[in-house]
């Protein structure tokens, strides 16, 4: 039994070793074959970069011959243009040389006439001589003395006549010079004349029943008081049938308070609060407006160009009156008469019509108001690129620049023939209006004051302060010192009421 274990233990000891003996035989060869296949590969990898270096290497040498046969043909291209500009140089100056051939040429022959004429001339001076010494001793005088006897005859001959043309130019000008100037005017006046227009410190606002007064007076009168602050108007409420009165001296305020009670009354909410919001949002609507009657006026007289300020100025004209007499009325009449006087004229229409546009823009404007109306548009003007004849048409129609232009006469006499006219003006409204806004003015001057309304045609000023700026004990002096200037400074009839109104607004917000 031990023997079959030997033996079996043998036979296995020998299995073993024959089968690692076969293995690693197996493992050599493997491994050669690996060795060999890696030097293959490793033998095709150098051959294919020998390749690719070559084919590198080849294209480089292609690309650089491409370059150095550019670089050739670009050498041989500029050999060729210098080899013809030489040409070019050699044929110019071949041309050079046989130009001052020519030159030289034309200048000798130029030479010997110039030789010739010197002797003509000489020639031609000597019989001249010979010629006025044979006529000085016929005559019995030298030349010089015969030409200024002809002279001097025909100087008086034609000092002469001059005058004998300038004086009858002079009486045919005296005699024809005012029936022309009367005829242009005649005509003139015939073809422009508007209608006559005075302008009054009260506006009618008509309402459809008598119920609407109460709803505007209010309680208490808060609502007629409240629309009396906002626009400055004294609102008259009185027996009148369907009519309220709308007086104050400023046609703004007036046309603010009508079109703030139309809204009131075609809406209905008529209350303080609602009041002011609606005054605020006329007084915007009105502004637009001003902008658009500038721009539809303009448009109406075919004036272009104008500034944007300068249409606002002529917008403003229609609510402003000079003397009674509506301001943009009166400036388009003038710039209309001025047109027709420049075409009978023959001067230039368009030119003469936008000075006679802008010749009271002064007076509607809110900038140094010390200054002549005519001499603050005159700034205006230039301030705005007008051309100079415009400028000094506008200055000028007063006569208090100097006229430099045949514009500003026709402004002149165009804006006397507008106001002249029987019932144009009214010299009384003019000093009221007048004594007013120096009445406002005076108040306005005083620290803390917002506002200020002259009311009931002069007899009572309302004076707005600020709260923040004046105390209800400082209020009290206010008014006693507007009262003591307006005194001291002013004429005016019976006595005026000073009104000081102060009001303490506090608001809050819900959120």
């Amino acid at each position: 039994m031990a023997t079959i274990i030997i033996t079996a233990a043998i036979s296995a000891i020998v299995a073993i070793s024959a089968y690692i003996l076969v293995q690693n035989t197996l493992l050599k060869k493997k491994r050669e074959q690996a060795r060999k296949a890696a030097e293959q590969e490793g033998e095709n990898i150098k051959k294919e970069k020998i390749f690719q270096a070559k084919e590198k290497f080849l294209q480089l040498k292609s690309e650089h011959e491409q370059y150095i046969n550019e670089k050739n043909a670009q050498i041989q291209q500029q050999e060729n243009k210098l080899k013809q500009r030489e040409i070019q140089i050699n044929q110019q100056a071949s041309d050079v040389q046989r130009k001052n051939k020519e030159a030289e040429s034309i200048k000798e022959n130029l030479k010997n006439q110039l030789d010739l004429v010197n002797r003509k001339s000489e020639e031609y001076e000597k019989l001249k001589k010979q010629a006025l010494d044979q006529i000085e001793s016929i005559a019995g005088m030298t030349a010089a003395e015969a030409k200024n006897q002809l002279i001097e005859s025909m100087r008086e001959e034609a000092k002469s006549q001059a005058m004998s043309y300038i004086n009858d130019v002079m009486d045919e000008a005296r005699m024809t010079a005012s029936k022309e100037a009367k005829r242009i005017v005649i005509n003139t006046i015939q073809r422009v004349a508007p209608e006559t227009a005075i302008e009054n410190a009260v506006t009618v606002f008509h309402i459809d029943s008598d119920e609407i007064k109460g709803r505007i007076i209010g309680r208490e009168g808060r609502n007629i008081r409240a629309l009396e602050a906002a626009t400055g108007v004294e609102i008259v409420v009185d027996d009148t049938p369907e009519a309220i009165l709308l007086s104050a001296f400023d046609p703004v305020r007036r046309e603010v308070a009508r079109l703030a009670l139309h809204q009131l009354v075609t809406d209905g909410r008529i209350h303080p609060a609602r009041i002011e919001e609606v005054v605020a949002k006329v007084q915007k609507q009105l502004e637009d407006e001003i902008m658009e009657t500038g721009k539809r006026t303009c448009i109406d007289l075919g004036i272009h160009g104008l500034n944007s300020e300068l249409i606002k100025l002529i917008g403003r004209m229609k609510y402003r009156s000079s003397y009674g007499q509506n301001l943009l009325q009166h400036s388009r009449e003038v710039a209309n008469i001025c047109a027709t006087m420049a075409s009978e004229l023959g001067l230039n229409p368009k030119v003469a019509k936008r000075a006679g546009l802008l010749h009271d823009i002064g007076k509607v404007s809110d900038e140094d108001p010390e200054l002549p109306h005519a001499i603050l548009g005159m700034k205006l003007a230039e301030k705005y690129k007008e051309k100079p004849e415009v400028c000094n048409a506008i200055g000028s129609h007063h006569e208090e620049v100097e006229m430099s232009s045949l514009y500003a006469p026709l402004v002149l006499v165009s804006d006397a023939i507008s106001g002249a006219r029987p019932g144009a003006r009214r010299e009384v409204i003019e000093s009221y209006i007048k004594r007013l806004k120096d009445m406002e003015e005076i108040a306005l001057s005083h620290q803390g004051v917002t506002k200020t309304y002259a009311i009931q045609a002069g007899r009572e000023l309302r004076v707005i302060v600020g709260a923040d700026q004046v105390s209800d004990a400082e209020a009290e002096t206010l008014s006693n010192s507007i009262a003591k200037k307006i005194q001291d400074e002013m004429v005016y009839p019976g006595q005026v009421k000073i009104t000081v109104i102060r009001e303490t607004r506090s608001v809050a917000y819900a959120k």
